[in-house]
């Protein structure tokens, strides 16, 4: 999988990585560097972390100037800490970076311009400070014409509960049958994955399908761009995001994404996870709108919580209640070549 279309004005990113954990102690906290290191391992030479730090991805530990030396050229903040600060405690790092020749690369809340330090580092030495969720500034209104290529989009039940890793497997699993194909990224550990995408939570709602378009543009007819989704049709909170991307996407497929067990959908209490035929029925609804052959390829379950068994004996019997493939891409294999051949079909 690639991104070698990756459409228009996407600036690519300086790559590879350095994976800065920080002085990171939870291992949920550090989901981008590990992200980074299960899907783009060839995109990352070590990692740097600070006194402190328990959590490693086992890459090789590395100064900046070991990394630069080693061909990293950028340095990621691999962390998502609560409310994505930068604490003052990582600046003397951030800085030393910066001098060695890397330019740094951020999903945070906070930009790295805003601060001083790094701002001015980064201007005496002509580096560059890259922040993940700043929405390219030529994003245009939505036309809704079909586009040529095929196109895969990942809904899901909730949020956080795998369409990033499933449209990454389903990419990678396209490609390794031959099939030309793109991941496309829609968020920021998405993004630096991929060298590229669309952080689609951070375009202003109007905008939303156009930048869907623009994410993937026109492709060869037997092209696949498999792109990542975003939240849930029926979160009440979320929504939003996740029609803008179907409208603008236009899928061909989709593959609906759920976590067996779960049922309260993620910070909002008081509302249960919708069910798998509640979402089929919402995104035939509306993704008819600007792709009247849309269609569901299947079903890719997060059964991180089940036991192997447990897990194959629930797909099978959902797959064979529902009439179509369930899988869990992290197991891989029968039923997720099913459903890989599924949404091929």
């Amino acid at each position: 999988m690639s991104m070698e279309h990756p459409g228009p004005d996407l600036r690519p990113l300086p790559q590879p990585y350095l994976l800065f954990l920080g002085d990171v102690t939870e291992r949920g906290f550090a989901k981008t560097a590990l992200g980074l290191r299960d899907w783009a391992p060839d995109k990352c030479v070590g990692e740097l972390a600070l006194p402190g730090a328990t959590v490693t991805t086992g890459l090789p530990p590395m100064t900046p100037a070991e990394a630069y030396a080693a061909g990293a050229r950028a340095l990621v903040i691999g962390v998502a800490n609560s409310g994505g600060v930068i604490p003052a405690s990582w600046r003397a790092s951030l800085v030393e970076a910066l001098e060695a020749g890397l330019d740094i690369v951020a999903g945070m809340h906070m930009r790295l311009a805003d601060i001083p330090e790094l701002r001015d580092a980064a201007q005496r030495l002509g580096r560059q400070l890259i922040d993940i969720r700043v929405p390219p500034a030529n994003i245009p209104v939505a036309t809704g014409r079909k586009r040529s290529g095929k196109r895969l989009l990942t809904v899901g039940t909730d949020c956080a509960l795998g369409k990033k890793y499933t449209a990454l497997g389903l990419a990678r699993a396209f490609v390794a049958r031959g099939v030309d194909a793109d991941f496309r990224a829609t968020g920021q550990t998405g993004i630096m994955i991929a060298g590229g995408g669309m952080p689609m939570d951070a375009v202003i709602s109007d905008f939303e399908a156009g930048a869907a378009e623009m994410l993937s543009p026109d492709g060869g007819p037997e092209h696949w761009d498999v792109i990542e989704g975003q939240g849930s049709l029926a979160h009440p909170a979320y929504a939003a995001v996740s029609l803008g991307l179907l409208h603008g996407s236009q899928p061909d497929v989709f593959v609906v994404c759920h976590e067996p067990g779960r049922t309260d959908m993620l910070g909002t209490a008081g509302y249960q996870v919708a069910t798998v035929e509640e979402i089929i029925e919402l995104t035939l609804a509306l993704g008819r709108r600007t792709n009247p052959n849309i269609r569901c390829g299947g079903f890719s379950f997060n059964t991180s919580a089940l036991d192997e068994g447990e897990a194959l004996a629930l797909m099978r019997r959902e797959s064979a209640r529902l009439g179509l493939p369930v899988a869990d891409p992290m197991r891989g294999g029968a039923a997720f070549d099913a459903l890989v051949a599924s949404c091929l079909a």
